[in-house]
């Protein structure tokens, strides 16, 4: 089974970020941005990185394209897309890139949608959620894309169940 732990809108937090890679121990560790540290931080170590609208740090990426077994995984932040607006333009750069799965942060709104063969990701903030009190990250396993688990989780390791995503990828 893989499993991959995303994450965004941290915002300064340090031990938060240690205590739930820790938890999980995944096989891939993705940081949507705006973690507002250094690109070389320790908490960061072993994360594909990408730079928030708030991440001052110029070693950042933009964007992040990542295999990962079957699955192509586009990484962004999503301020330079538009994402508070629609993921029209998020599609579309995904689309061109080859993505299956599309990660972003930046307006802190925890959720997960299957949308024309697109998988967007949306972890939500662990540092302040909008629209429901939970501080949000999330937890994506599968042994093969026909059967994809996505769960959310609060910052205190409980799993925020009105949000779990189970998903057939198509190929």
């Amino acid at each position: 089974m893989t499993k991959v732990l995303i994450m965004s809108d941290s915002h300064g937090l340090t031990n938060e970020i240690t205590m739930i890679k820790e938890r999980h121990e995944a096989d891939y560790l993705i940081h949507c941005g705006d973690s507002e540290l250094n690109a070389d931080a320790n908490e960061l170590i072993n994360f594909y990185t990408v730079t928030g609208n708030c991440d001052l740090d110029p070693h950042y990426e933009k964007e992040q394209i990542i295999k990962i077994n079957d699955l192509t995984f586009y990484v962004t932040h999503g301020h330079l897309l538009g994402v508070k607006t629609d993921l029209t333009r998020l599609s579309m750069r995904a689309e061109e890139v080859g993505a299956d799965v599309i990660c972003f942060g930046h307006t802190h709104l925890a959720g997960s949608l299957l949308e024309d063969h697109q998988l967007f990701i949306n972890p939500g903030s662990i540092r302040m959620p909008r629209r429901r009190e939970e501080k949000t990250y999330v937890v994506m396993e599968w042994d093969k894309p026909d059967d994809i688990k996505i769960r959310f989780y609060a910052l205190d390791g409980s799993e925020v169940s009105d949000l779990a995503y189970q998903v057939s990828l198509p190929f």
